[in-house]
């Protein structure tokens, strides 16, 4: 039974990753409270769900560009000083908001300012952060420490936003954001302890050439563009979270509260699965390990869609939040052993843009094909697309098929 529950030797033999993954568990419940009270700010100042909507469109465009130039200043600079500098960024930031909350300020276009700079901190601190972390454990730990660090972000994910929620009508937004502002000195407390990680190998000036680079090299290692090419398929095709507020009241007769729960399905599912991740380590063959965990996500988005009674629904979704975690800890894994570590950061940069811009792109598919059709065929539909990429991914990329981090095979 032990070696079915969650891998934690990476936290037993590293102290390093430990004070990380540690500050990182504790920032993302205020990071996740933040985000939620940004929006509900926003709407009662505006009273308007487009203005909301526009709270992601403003995170957007940052997190794509700094995405890619943040990777490669991650390959240029000492990653511990870039992700301490970003986090400081972030926590000033998270300051401001308290400020303009408690003094009234009352200016929608204020948070938008403070989510886009926000964002674009993000996205330099997010890939300087995961470089770091085979610079912190033995190889063969990786998929453990990917798997430990999906539980961090779910649990926040899914911590976060009731905890904002229940401050906001406890003491209002300022009490929400100033949590973030306490819960994020972890996060800087961590950065600090870390000793020195300098880049490795070449060192080129961050710019427009070196984001190519990692471009260049992405094409010539066919297994790990497979791991994005994987995650594009799942997130394009068969994300069904669009699909939330339509479906809770044609297939479940619910309203809100049903939307809710569809929403914290699968988080819960991740940090379910994350408690029962023990095996995750002894998979040798990661790129097939990847298929088969996004398949079971489709899977289980397919079945959603001919579910008809709240339980059974939710517990697909749950399914596949632990599929998607245990993909997505894989993933990580391949990106963090077959890349070598000059290239981390750039390549951690274009991973942060296809996680962030995936789903994104899944919503405007599923709602048009459902508005088009109907929401169950759309989820079946696209479902059946995403697999079927799948299998064709696997049998035309030997490298991916074959691939184990182990022996950081790339062709």
């Amino acid at each position: 039974m032990a070696r079915l529950l969650t891998d934690i030797r990476p936290l037993r033999e590293s102290a390093d990753f430990r004070r990380l993954w540690i500050g990182s568990t504790v920032s993302q419940l205020g990071q996740q409270m933040t985000a939620v009270t940004v929006s509900i700010q926003v709407y009662a100042l505006s009273h308007s769900t487009f203005a909301v909507g526009l709270v992601g469109l403003s995170s957007l465009v940052p997190l794509i560009v700094f995405g890619l130039y943040g990777g490669a200043m991650a390959d240029a600079v000492d990653r511990r000083t870039l992700a301490l500098v970003s986090s400081i960024g972030l926590w000033l930031l998270s300051m401001l908001l308290v400020v303009q909350s408690e003094l009234h300020w009352n200016r929608v276009w204020l948070l938008y300012a403070v989510v886009a700079v926000q964002s674009a901190c993000f996205a330099v601190n997010n890939p300087a952060r995961s470089a770091i972390i085979p610079r912190l454990i033995r190889p063969e730990l990786l998929p453990a420490a990917n798997t430990l660090s999906q539980a961090a972000f779910n649990l926040g994910f899914t911590a976060g936003p009731l905890l904002g929620a229940a401050v906001i009508a406890w003491q209002g937004f300022g009490a929400a954001y100033l949590i973030d502002v306490i819960t994020f000195t972890a996060a800087l407390y961590a950065l600090f302890r870390l000793p020195p990680v300098p880049p490795t190998g070449l060192v080129r000036r961050a710019g427009l050439r070196s984001v190519l680079e990692g471009f260049t090299f992405l094409r010539a290692a066919p297994a790990l563009l497979a791991t994005f090419v994987a995650d594009i398929l799942a997130m394009v095709f068969a994300q069904p979270r669009a699909l939330f507020p339509a479906v809770a009241g044609a297939f479940f007769g619910g309203g809100v509260r049903t939307v809710g729960l569809l929403q914290a399905a699968p988080a819960i599912g991740a940090l379910i699965g994350v408690l029962f991740s023990g095996w995750v380590s002894r998979v040798r063959r990661q790129g097939v390990a990847i298929v088969a965990a996004i398949t079971v996500y489709a899977a289980a988005v397919g079945l959603f869609g001919l579910s008809r009674t709240i339980w059974l629904g939710v517990a697909l979704l749950a399914l596949s939040g632990a599929a998607d975690m245990v993909s997505s800890a894989y993933r990580n894994t391949v990106l963090q052993s077959a890349a070598p570590d000059a290239m981390r950061g750039r390549l951690q940069g274009v991973f942060i843009v296809v996680v962030a811009g995936g789903p994104r792109l899944g919503d405007f598919v599923a709602g048009t094909t459902a508005s088009l059709t109907t929401p169950t065929i759309a989820l079946l539909g696209g479902a059946t697309v995403c697999i079927v990429g799948l299998l064709i991914l696997l049998a035309s990329n030997k490298p991916f098929r074959r691939y184990d981090s182990a022996v950081r095979a790339l062709r």
